[in-house]
């Protein structure tokens, strides 16, 4: 077996311990990241039938997806990293899932390119709740307005809330806070945890875990 299928299994049957052990209402979906890694690498889980994948480059998720989705269309696959409003039309066309949405700029381009391709994507808005210049997101004081505008005004599908948590921070509480802000949106999904910390994410009600190198091992500079 090949250890991406190992590492894969192992880390669902953590998952699986830790919502039974929990009484947890939801299983988290794995969101294999698998950014930098060859098709090589990838197509042993895509054979094994695991369906949901995370680019975070649109060009590299084109060069890479677009003949494995022709050949297995049930593949879903998500863009979790910085997206620019000037690829929101290939974003829209290759992807099923944004994990990304962090300005009006974007909803607005989303929102249009929807309309001319007939396809509606599965949205994230990603919220900055350490208020970190470096990152990408809505900032809490702005959520509302943001929130509001993309659901009333422009008719996004939001379906849940991301957020990256500050490097070396205690990620519950950040877990803790964004769980609420999706309680307060009645927002059913969750995209929290990644390698260093999706037990914890698990616990606190995510539902599409986004983890790399704990299934596809080390990148390559």
């Amino acid at each position: 077996m090949h250890d991406v299928i190992e590492n894969l299994n192992l880390i669902k049957n953590k998952v699986n311990k830790i919502v039974s052990e929990k009484q947890l209402k939801t299983e988290p979906k794995v969101i294999v990241v698998t950014k930098k890694f060859s098709t090589d690498k990838i197509l042993p889980l895509v054979e094994k039938e695991h369906l949901h994948f995370g680019e975070n480059k649109v060009q590299e998720a084109e060069d890479k997806w677009t003949n494995i989705k022709k050949k297995f269309p049930n593949i879903q696959l998500h863009m979790i990293g910085k997206l620019q409003s000037n690829k929101a039309k290939k974003a829209i066309t290759l992807f099923d899932y944004i994990h990304s949405l962090d300005s009006p700029k974007l909803a607005s381009k989303i929102a249009y390119y929807e309309i001319k391709l007939k396809k509606k994507t599965k949205l994230f808005i990603q919220v900055n709740l350490g208020d970190e210049s470096q990152k990408s997101g809505i900032l809490l004081n702005d959520l509302d307005d943001f929130y509001y505008y993309c659901l009333k005004e422009i008719s996004l599908n939001i379906i849940g809330l991301m957020c990256l948590p500050p490097i070396d921070s205690n990620s519950i509480e950040y877990f803790k806070m964004i769980k609420n802000l999706a309680n307060k949106y009645d927002l059913k999904h969750l995209s929290i945890g990644m390698s260093s910390d999706y037990e914890n994410a698990v616990v606190h009600g995510s539902t599409f875990l986004r983890l790399g190198t704990s299934i596809m091992g080390p990148r390559d500079k």
